[in-house]
């Protein structure tokens, strides 16, 4: 079952930011309605570092009152791997406090390019979910 849907236009943003930030994780929040994010929210790396993300809390405030102005959903949080697979680490599943959202990793380490992959994550296990990378609504 496909749990986010995300249009190339968010996805190549998300890449964009990963590389910019290279080699510190990026990270930020996927807004939207179902399951198709509409609206990305770019969040700073308050922790600076390339093996752990830590969002600033100003900048979540702001982004759930504009999602709420928005009538839109938190979906999924997301963050880099700029040297590492995307699968979650031990600290990524132990930080991950917010319930019913997709946790997306974007990982630069492949050869072949970057991977992206989902996961729902509770009670301390992670488990990979469906994403797919769409066209743009016109």
């Amino acid at each position: 079952m496909l749990k986010l849907e995300i249009p190339n236009s968010i996805f190549e943003d998300m890449l964009e930011q990963a590389r910019a930030e290279a080699p510190i994780e990026c990270c930020g929040i996927l807004a939207g309605s179902g399951t198709r994010a509409e609206k990305l929210y770019k969040m700073t790396n308050a922790e600076n570092r390339h093996d752990h993300y830590m969002m600033t809390p100003e900048q979540q405030f702001a982004a759930v009152k504009d999602m709420r102005a928005n009538s839109l959903d938190m979906l999924a949080i997301y963050h880099s791997h700029p040297e590492t697979p995307a699968r979650p680490s031990a600290e990524d599943i132990k930080l991950a406090l917010t319930p019913n959202v997709v946790y997306v990793i974007l990982s630069l380490q492949a050869d072949e390019g970057p991977m992206i992959k989902g996961f729902e994550i509770e009670d301390g296990a992670a488990t990979e979910v469906a994403l797919r990378i769409t066209e743009d609504q016109k």
